[in-house]
């Protein structure tokens, strides 16, 4: 399975955010969405960061910086780590694991075309287990 999988079933709808926002207005898109992350994105260089919950707590918080005044640009975690469309779902499962991410941004060429969180890949998991578990138990019943 690859990446391209996970956006068929879930889509492909991305919010993002400019660097030149402030922290506060990425919270309240973040609540309004119900999401832990936003993608930072420019207009002429695209995908530059990702700005997440962490990244609030971390940087903002837990340095008393003011969420009202703080720009995204300052506080986003940057160089984004990124997928393809055509990235195994075991490949991203390693990059996250190793790097302690919880989403990929997933880019073609330049274009953002969605993003994927861990649990994302862990319903897919469960998913192919299932179709597994429901398999073998139909084989084991025809001999039956």
């Amino acid at each position: 399975m690859v990446v391209q999988d996970v956006l068929d079933r879930k889509g492909k709808h991305v919010v993002t955010i400019s660097p030149d926002d402030t922290v506060l207005m990425a919270a309240h898109r973040m609540n309004e969405n119900r999401i832990g992350a936003l993608v930072v994105c420019e207009p002429t260089r695209g995908c530059v960061g990702i700005f997440t919950e962490r990244d609030v707590l971390r940087r903002v918080l837990a340095e008393g910086r003011s969420p009202d005044t703080t720009r995204v640009a300052h506080v986003m975690t940057t160089p984004v780590t990124c997928c393809k469309p055509d990235t195994s779902l075991e490949e991203c499962r390693e990059v996250m694991t190793n790097k302690r991410l919880r989403h990929l941004p997933v880019v073609d060429g330049t274009m953002l075309v969605g993003i994927i969180s861990i649990g994302d890949l862990l319903a897919m998991e469960v998913e192919t287990q299932q179709s597994t578990i429901e398999y073998l138990h139909t084989y084991m019943n025809s001999w039956m």
